[in-house]
């Protein structure tokens, strides 16, 4: 026994490097916006401070656990006591078995990354135009023009109207991206003269011609006799940015499936007030990405619209997983035969979606929770929590064919299912603070891949464009945009040009404005 125990006190250093050999191989960008800021706190469903968990209830089952009796220093924890009169039995008639088989991770032989190369003198622009290319924005001048021109057949004619040109519409857009930078609440507060005043800006066009395009601005201007849906005015413009996506960039292995935060600009949820901030949450769709967890760069987009106040409309079904199974099938419609592994959140982990998904070669990792997963065939047993909790790190697997169904408890019970990782494998979360905390390897690469996407979330909601315009279609527009600058900025900075001008993700954005603007020859200020 002492042989034993000189040789676990021995492997635990190669254990430990072993671990921080696989968060290396994760290849997870360190800072994707060349900006250093305070971390984010960790993944919130293993953070140990007091104030986060509460931020976690959600993803442990939203439940009070209950404090062992405190143990002796230097005493080994107490074994993980299982729910007590488990039905084995049904379970394993329904597949379910504690039996655990080794099973490799699918193979990705496909290498992730731009699919071009860029010059080294590529701009701003160059990047910005991978997505939204002139054709698209000639396309903008030609619509907005008809729909003014049929506006005023309407409603009487505007002699202080002239047709918009493509230099004006590149000014429009160039504005527009300038909130992202300023997170000014106004566009039109460049030529207020206070604050936020940009006179360089201001000179490029008069407050009144911005006012008259942004009166007329459309993508669509007119419904075809074939569009049955809400976003026909915006449909266009979001398939063609889709296009710009899938041929500018190979996604990595791992990605994951989410809502980004669109919300709200901080400055503003700080100094709003509760009615104001009650009138803008009312947004009347949700906004859904399929995202590469190594660099950030979001690889789809999925609208889902509001459709009434009934019981089928996104209010009513915002927390049932039939909703968000159907949002998860979107976006990985393309995503078949490529052996990605796709992390999850509890509202869309379910055993029905996994099981299809591996059929079509698209593995996951998700966070189940009793609350808002469709837990339809998953062992009650697992489902459980014991009447005394047990010593963090602990767990307990079961397996149903490739499917892995784990409860890991770290000051809570925390529940994953996956297919994309091998029960058998052992992994840590290492803690600044708490150390290392033991798990199986499906619990560490969750963390890691979460705890990058919680880190981008941080600034990437800091660079969406402030102007909020009151029709949805025009709201998700703005949005798409927002993600088309914040996906140029990631292949700038894995491009050849940014060891040339190393340009943090405010610099790039100033920079985009001035050439959309045209003054492309003003260095930025920041």
């Amino acid at each position: 026994m002492a042989e034993g125990g000189g040789g676990a006190r021995r492997r635990a250093p190669a254990l430990l490097e072993a671990a921080r050999a696989r968060y290396e191989s994760l290849h997870i960008s360190d800072d994707v916006f060349g900006e250093s800021g305070p971390d984010s706190g960790g993944n919130p469903f293993y953070s140990t401070s007091a104030a986060s968990r509460s931020s976690s209830a959600a993803s442990s089952d939203d439940e009070h656990e209950r404090p062992g009796p405190p143990r002796a220093a230097g005493a080994p924890p107490p074994p993980y006591v299982p729910a007590a009169q488990e039905p084995e039995e049904d379970e394993s008639g329904a597949g379910w078995s504690a039996t655990l088989r080794d099973r490799p991770s699918p193979r990705f032989e496909d290498t992730g990354g731009p699919t071009r190369k860029m010059p080294p003198s590529a701009s701003a622009m160059d990047f910005f135009q991978l997505f939204v290319p002139d054709n698209v924005l000639k396309n903008m001048v030609v619509q907005t023009n008809m729909y003014a021109k049929k506006f005023q057949e309407r409603f009487g004619s505007d002699g202080a109207w002239a047709e918009v040109t493509l230099a004006e519409m590149k000014a429009f857009l160039g504005y527009m991206i300038s909130t992202s930078i300023s997170h000014c609440e106004s566009v039109l507060s460049i030529w207020s003269g206070g604050f936020y005043s940009n006179r360089s800006l201001a000179l490029v066009m008069s407050q009144t011609r911005f006012e008259k395009i942004l009166k007329y601005f459309h993508v669509v201007a007119f419904r075809s006799s074939q569009a049955t849906q809400g976003l026909y005015k915006v449909q266009p413009f979001l398939d063609s940015l889709q296009s710009g996506f899938d041929s500018a960039f190979r996604p990595s292995q791992t990605q994951v499936l989410h809502e980004p935060l669109i919300d709200e600009d901080p400055v503003f949820i700080a100094t709003c007030t509760e009615r104001e901030l009650r009138k803008r949450k009312k947004r009347k769709f949700s906004l859904w990405v399929r995202q590469c967890s190594s660099t950030g760069f979001i690889i789809q987009i999925y609208v889902h619209l509001k459709e009434g106040g009934g019981p089928d409309g996104l209010d009513a079904l915002k927390n049932k997983p039939q909703l968000h199974s159907a949002v998860a099938r979107s976006l990985c419609r393309n995503a078949a035969g490529k052996n990605y592994i796709i992390f999850t959140g509890p509202s869309v982990t379910s055993l029905t979606l996994f099981e299809e998904f591996e059929k079509q070669g698209i593995y996951c990792c998700g966070l189940l929770s009793s609350r808002k997963s469709d837990c339809t065939g998953l062992p009650l047993s697992m489902l459980t929590n014991p009447a005394t909790p047990p010593a963090r790190g602990q767990h307990r697997i079961k397996m149903k064919g490739n499917m892995s169904l784990i409860c890991w408890y770290n000051k809570g019970h925390f529940r994953f299912l996956t297919n994309a990782y091998s029960p058998v494998q052992q992994g840590v979360i290492i803690k600044r603070r708490s150390g290392e905390i033991p798990c199986p390897l499906a619990v560490e690469a969750f963390a890691a891949h979460l705890s990058y996407i919680c880190r981008y979330d941080d600034k990437y909601s800091k660079y969406f464009i402030s102007h909020k315009p009151n029709k949805t279609w025009q709201q998700v527009f703005w949005f798409a945009v927002s993600i088309a600058v914040n996906n140029a900025y990631i292949l700038y900075k894995m491009s050849d040009a940014y060891h040339v001008k190393r340009y943090s993700r405010a610099q790039f954005g100033e920079r985009l404005v001035r050439e959309l603007l045209g003054l492309e020859d003003t260095p930025p200020t920041h």
